[in-house]
């Protein structure tokens, strides 16, 4: 991933916007730490800050058609380029060997409709010079970040960035650019573009689990993920999700370097590289250690101090650009883990995001009153991702120049997934149905002596810790109790009048509320910002945490 800086019609002296262009780009340097590159058209300024993957030698942006009538600016990864370049009906030269440039001869074949072809994680803004006319689009779930924003003295000026903090000081609104959307500023609307069978929440669907298909379409989102030229590993927090996304990457990695050669761009080392991080003793570092013996990676455990993991929660706000409280939580390991990897000279990590909003794993949905209300639930939580777990892997890793991949958002795998009848999802304790029982069940092979356990028992069928529990039950307890002390019980009940939209309900989410606010003082940083709760007319705790719920210390207790 990079990071990308835009503004399309500028109302001005382009050339002498052109320094504050860089400025304004410069701040989200640290998501692409390689190259930087500008680029000016008319009254239209492209700015981007690159990390290199793919193209390594030849990639740099911005890129130009081969007729130089088209700027584009990319922040993602096509993983079907190759087929997408095989497949043009008109002869074009390649200038590089981006998996990013075969969005400019798609353009001239297809129009906007290029991007219904791509098969990725992407942002990208592209400019038509003939027609002075800018296309923007986003990924289907907003794995990749993108934010758009206007200034009322420039009416007509739209600028674009990876990130809110390069568009704060110059724009009085800002939105989030809605996932699986394209802007088009011939018409000046942002008009979806994805829309899989899934989307209608409504819609419950009837068909059975197919386990085998399930496992098959998760191996290949897997697999088409290691397309990289640079050093790549695993996120393992000995969870399920993580470990399974670790188990399938072990495995193409054997495959691969059994062979002797490297399969497309995957530049590999011999045996995969595993990371974890906690508090000493942490449930998930006990657990990805298991983990990683039974792969045989080569794992890297590292551990943090509640101290440091406090010093850095002020700048972790500032990466995120949320004042939400469970992706704070989560995001401060993540933060701290990521910088440690990227010491090691590792660009690229996959994760396990998307599986508990995919499978309803996250413990509160135990209380969901039926299967419509549960699939309900699913998709709206995986159409919020981007506000949430997909803003955390994103700007948690790029913090440091690092990129997640995420195969649970594969959107062949989704289609799959999102489509099986809701009562196969649902967790039963009583029946011995563990929360995404059917993900489990699809990679148990206990039914099978001759075959290789993907997983040890004690971790397939393991209990869902959300990340900010796993990495140590006494951090999320901290950050309750420093609270008390930073938050006055005066300071606490003047809330509702200093922040009408999004009052914070506990000193905790207070204290974030204030940090947020020291970062990005503009009202306008607010739009975008959405909170992760728990679904109350199920009864759930207001606590987003898993131990918050119930159902976490009754599986304790048997």
């Amino acid at each position: 991933m990079c990071g990308i800086f835009a503004c399309y019609n500028y109302q001005g002296d382009i050339d002498a916007f052109r320094q504050r262009a860089l400025y304004l780009s410069k701040k989200i340097r640290h998501r692409g730490p390689d190259w930087s590159g500008c680029m000016i058209s008319g009254n239209t300024i492209f700015a981007h800050e690159r990390l290199a993957i793919v193209g390594v030698d030849t990639g740099a942006q911005p890129l130009t058609s081969d007729d130089d009538n088209l700027i584009l600016c990319v922040n993602g990864e096509i993983y079907n380029h190759k087929q997408l370049r095989a497949n043009l009906k008109n002869k074009y030269e390649f200038k590089t060997h981006s998996d990013c440039e075969v969005i400019m001869p798609m353009y001239k074949e297809m129009d906007k409709d290029l991007v219904q072809q791509l098969d990725g994680m992407f942002s990208f803004v592209l400019l038509d010079k003939k027609r002075n006319r800018i296309i923007a689009a986003r990924d289907p779930i907003g794995i990749t970040t993108l934010y758009y924003g206007w200034d009322s003295k420039m009416p007509g000026t739209v600028y674009f960035a990876s990130e809110l903090k390069s568009l704060n000081e110059d724009c009085d609104k800002i939105l989030a650019f809605p996932p699986g959307h394209i802007y088009d500023s011939d018409s000046g609307e942002t008009t979806r573009w994805f829309n899989p069978t899934w989307w209608d929440e409504s819609r419950v669907p009837t068909h059975p689990a197919d386990l085998k298909l399930l496992r098959e379409s998760l191996e290949t989102a897997v697999r088409k993920r290691l397309m990289a030229e640079v050093p790549y590993g695993v996120l393992l927090s000995g969870g399920l999700d993580s470990s399974l996304i670790a188990a399938i990457a072990a495995r193409e990695t054997e495959k691969i370097a059994a062979a002797g050669y490297t399969e497309g761009e995957s530049t590999l080392w011999p045996r995969l590289h595993s990371f974890s991080i906690g508090l000493p003793g942490s449930p998930d570092l006990i657990a990805a250690r298991d983990v990683a013996k039974h792969l045989k990676t080569i794992h890297h455990e590292f551990t943090f101090t509640i101290q440091e993991a406090l010093d850095a929660v002020s700048d972790v706000i500032y990466h995120l650009e949320t004042y939400d409280v469970t992706t704070i939580r989560a995001s401060t390991p993540m933060y701290l883990l990521s910088r440690k990897i990227k010491a090691t000279g590792v660009k690229m990590v996959l994760s396990g995001e998307g599986a508990d909003e995919v499978f309803g794993g996250y413990l509160y949905f135990h209380y969901a009153p039926n299967s419509a209300s549960f699939h309900e639930e699913t998709v709206t939580r995986v159409k919020n991702l981007h506000t949430s777990d997909c803003l955390r892997a994103n700007k948690s890793t790029m913090a440091w120049g690092l990129e997640a991949r995420v195969p649970f958002l594969d959107k062949q795998f989704l289609e799959v997934a999102m489509n099986i009848d809701p009562k196969e999802k649902m967790p039963d304790r009583s029946q011995g149905r563990m929360e995404k029982y059917i993900v489990r069940k699809a990679f148990d092979t206990s039914d099978d002596p001759s075959a290789k356990p993907y997983l040890p028992d004690n971790v397939l069928w393991r209990q869902k810790e959300q990340f900010s529990d796993g990495v140590g039950y006494s951090w999320i307890d901290t950050l309750k109790e420093v609270s008390l002390t930073k938050v006055t019980d005066e300071e606490f009940a003047q809330a509702g009048s200093r922040w009408t939209k999004d009052t914070p309900t506990t000193k905790e989410a207070y204290m974030y509320r204030v940090m947020f606010e020291q970062w990005f003082p503009q009202e306008a940083c607010t739009a975008s910002v959405v909170r992760w709760i728990p679904k109350a007319e199920w009864g759930c705790p207001e606590d987003p945490s898993g131990r918050a719920q119930g159902v976490h210390d009754d599986a304790l207790k048997q």
